[in-house]
This record gives structure tokens, C-alpha cells and sequence, in this order.
């Protein structure tokens, strides 16, 4: 193990760790407004079976939160263990960050959660709506200080450099960063995809396993509708998020595309091979005038090269072959969820076919697959800058030998491997046996309710 580089290795166990904590917040950022929106749907209509479809997606919510939790302090620790320089140059705007976001975030999901979880029958009903809304827009705050901390490493301001240690001056500038409100707003989205293909895809395995309760019906319908709506929001956002990217970080674009000239009317690439050493890109299928026509909405727009940024740009192919899947990802969800939709409507939930449901089912953890490519796309293209233009990776990384950096990192991978089978193993357990109750107990008796809000006998 002498021989293995210290700081990949660090860096290597620090995107699994980020890895695997990211699959969870993605869930329950967003399935905390779809539990919401079930909630609402139960007051207004009284229908008991927007609830048993609340009952088991809050055991869901509650699972993944859980292990969001867990990953998030285990993550936490490494930037002392290998990445001391980051707090020590930019610990002034980081950790007060980091603790807004345990603040006004973690202890709201932490506290109403219980009430979401026990508070069925217990507590009235306008408190328990109350706590599914304080829980919901907990998520959404916590996703909002975590990527205001990483928009703002791609694209530092409002700070000033004293004695090699960066100060805020201007925390609405740093709150409200160039890169921030893209990001912001194309991860609510990935969300919201990630948890819709969840919600189908589970929903339809019982579905088409012979569990045709109203509550598997109705989550299923919310699930394809809901990810139908939202995935060309989401390539509208992610249109707008790669022209922030090409005016604040022209070496990832270029990464990106496997563009090596600076020039106009660029092709893109749909498939090639990137070569560093020669830099050229290997057996390309190009689109004549692609890369120019999406990244300047001109055919002769002019595209950055990777030959301007020698020895400052990421690595190429990682880069290139991640926004590839993320992208042909995103296609298919739009593919699967627009098809799903279509025969919704015109056939009703009893007509899907099986293959609808298949094809519904092998799209469960798709959102995890576009998202980690996604985050890929943008951490790896930041290299090798940990902070732009402020904090080189290799500056913050420790002294710790290699050896102790892999031992440690097998056994996070073992872990990780070993929690992650158990969760989905654990999902479709709850699948299998139903989200109902034990017992046909009124979600919240009569003495909680006032007269008017009981449904009619």
C-alpha cells in the first residue's frame, strides 16, 4: 500500500462517503411534500386511503432519513481526518453554514418526524398536518444551506482573503452565489424524480403482484403524473444550469463535451472515447453543430477547449462519461413516464400493461442513478479545485498514510454495500406486507375531530 497516492485514495473515500449519504436526502427532500400533498388530499376528501398511503410512505421517509442521519456524521468526521486545509482556510464560511443547516433544518425533521411517525389518532389533526409541514420544509432548508455551502466552493464571492484565511463580508452575496439558484433548483428537481419513480415503481410491483387497494392505485397515479410533470422542468433547469456552468466554469464544460479547441460551431459528442494523452477524443459519433446549438443556442456559438486549461482542468473522460449518463438517464425517465402517463389516461389503471409495470419497476432507483451521475458531473469537474480559484484539492488534504486511508476505505465500502441491500431489502418488505394498520382503529377519532370534519355515514 506504499505505493498508492494518499490524496486519491482520500478523495476516493470521500465520494463514496458522499455517495452514499446523497441517495437518501434526495428521497426525503421531496417525499416530504408528496407526504404533504397526501395529507392535504385526506383532509379535504376525507378518503381513508390517501392515509394508508400516508402510513406507508412515512415509514419510507422515516427509514431513509435515518440513514441520511448516520452517513452525514460519518461524512462530517472526514473533514477532519483528511481534509483538515478545507476548515483551515475556509472553516469562517463553511461551519457557520454546516450549522445553520443543523439548526433550522435537522432539528425540525428530527422533532415533528415522531409526530408524523406515533402521532396518528393521538394528536389532533390540524397538528399532525402541521408537523408534515414543518418536517417537509425542513428537508427543503436543509438542501438549501448544504448546496449554498457547495455552489458557493464553485463559485466563491462576497469574501476576503487575510493572512491565507478567507472572511465573509458579505453573507448575502455568499447566501445568493452565481451558481446557487441553478443548483438549488435543478436538485429539488432531481428530487422530485427520484422520489416519483420510487413511488411508482414501488407502487407498481404490488400493483401488478395483486395488491389493487385504493392507496397502491392512487400512489401509483401520483408517482408516473408527478414524474411526467416534472422531468421536462427538469431539463428546462438543467438547460439554464449548463449556461451558468459555461459562463462560471468554462473547463468543466469543455470536460463535458470532450471539446479540446476553443472554437465555434462545436459538434457534440455523443459517444467517443476521450484520450488525455493525445488529447483527442477516440472514435467519436458526432452531432454536426450540437454542443454549440445547446450551450450557446447558436449553431456557430463558440464552445471552450480543454487545450486552454492545461493542467487546470478536471479529469476528461470521468467528467464526459458521467453527463452521459445522467442525461441518457433523464431521457428515459421522460421516455417511461410520458408512456406510463399516456396509457393512464387513456386505458385507467386497470388497463396498464405488464410490460408498463416492468418497465415502471426497473425504474424504481433511476433517480438514484441520474443523480449520483449528476453530482459526479459537478464534483470531479470542479478538480482541481476544491474551493475555485481559492483552495487546490491537494492543499487541504492531510498527511495520513495511504495505508490507513484504503483499510478505512474497505470497510466503508463493505458497509455501505451491506446497509444499502438491507434498505431496499427492508422497502420491499413493507411493500410486500402493506402499509395498512393492525388494527381498523379511525386514523383520528371522534373526539380529536370536530363534527363537521367527520366523513358522512
Amino acid at each position: 500500500m506504499t505505493d498508492l497516492d494518499p490524496l486519491l485514495l482520500a478523495r476516493i473515500q470521500f465520494a463514496a462517503n458522499i455517495s452514499f449519504h446523497i441517495l437518501f436526502p434526495t428521497i426525503t427532500i421531496a417525499l416530504g411534500w408528496i407526504l404533504l400533498g397526501m395529507k392535504l388530499a385526506y383532509n379535504r376528501t376525507r378518503d381513508e386511503s390517501w392515509m394508508e398511503a400516508y402510513r406507508f410512505w412515512v415509514k419510507i421517509f422515516a427509514l431513509s432519513f435515518a440513514m441520511g442521519v448516520v452517513s452525514g456524521i460519518t461524512m462530517s468526521f472526514q473533514f477532519g481526518t483528511n481534509w483538515p486545509g478545507f476548515m483551515e482556510k475556509v472553516g469562517n464560511i463553511a461551519g457557520p453554514l454546516l450549522a445553520y443547516e443543523v439548526l433550522t433544518a435537522f432539528f425540525l425533521e428530527a422533532v415533528f418526524l415522531g409526530i408524523m411517525l406515533f402521532g396518528f389518532g393521538r394528536v389532533p389533526n390540524w397538528v399532525h398536518t402541521l408537523a408534515t409541514v414543518l418536517v417537509a420544509l425542513g428537508t427543503t432548508m436543509s438542501a438549501f444551506w448544504i448546496l449554498v455551502l457547495n455552489s458557493w466552493m464553485h463559485t466563491p464571492v462576497g469574501f476576503e482573503m487575510r493572512d491565507g484565511v478567507a472572511h465573509a463580508t458579505d453573507w448575502l452575496a455568499i447566501l445568493f452565489n452565481p451558481s446557487m439558484p441553478y443548483r438549488l433548483t435543478h436538485m429539488l428537481l432531481a428530487s422530485g424524480l427520484t422520489v416519483s419513480f420510487l413511488i411508482a415503481g414501488i407502487s407498481a410491483w404490488r400493483w401488478f403482484r395483486g395488491d389493487r387497494a385504493p392507496a397502491v392505485g392512487k400512489a401509483l397515479k401520483a408517482g408516473i403524473l408527478t414524474a411526467a410533470v416534472i422531468i421536462p422542468l427538469q431539463i428546462l433547469a438543467g438547460d439554464f444550469h449548463g449556461l451558468n456552468t459555461l459562463e462560471h466554469q468554462p473547463a468543466k464544460v469543455a470536460a463535458m463535451e470532450a471539446n479540446w479547441e476553443t472554437r465555434a460551431e462545436v459538434p457534440l459528442v455523443l459517444f467517443g472515447l476521450p484520450d488525455e494523452k493525445s488529447r483527442t477524443t477516440r472514435y467519436a459519433l458526432e452531432l454536426p453543430y450540437g454542443a454549440s446549438l445547446i450551450l450557446t443556442h447558436k449553431a456557430d456559438g463558440v464552445v471552450p477547449g480543454l487545450n486552454d486549461y492545461i493542467g487546470k482542468h478536471p479529469p476528461v473522460a470521468q467528467v464526459f462519461w458521467s453527463f452521459r449518463v445522467m442525461v441518457g438517464t433523464g431521457l428515459l425517465m421522460l421516455a417511461v413516464s410520458w408512456t406510463a402517463a399516456f396509457l393512464l389516461w387513456r386505458r385507467g389503471l386497470d388497463g396498464l400493461p405488464k410490460w408498463m409495470g416492468a418497465a415502471l419497476v426497473g425504474m424504481t432507483f433511476s433517480g438514484w442513478v441520474a443523480t449520483l451521475a449528476g453530482w459526479y458531473v459537478t464534483e470531479i469537474g470542479r478538480q482541481p479545485w476544491l474551493v475555485t480559484g481559492v483552495l487546490m484539492t491537494r492543499e487541504a488534504a492531510s498527511d495520513v498514510p495511504a495505508g490507513m486511508i484504503a483499510s478505512t476505505l474497505i470497510l466503508y465500502l463493505i458497509t455501505y454495500v451491506l446497509l444499502l441491500a438491507a434498505y431496499i431489502a427492508v422497502i420491499f418488505h413493507l411493500a410486500k406486507k402493506g402499509g395498512a394498520p393492525a388494527d381498523d382503529r379511525p386514523m383520528f377519532p371522534p373526539v380529536m375531530t370536530t363534527p363537521e370534519a367527520l366523513p358522512a355515514e
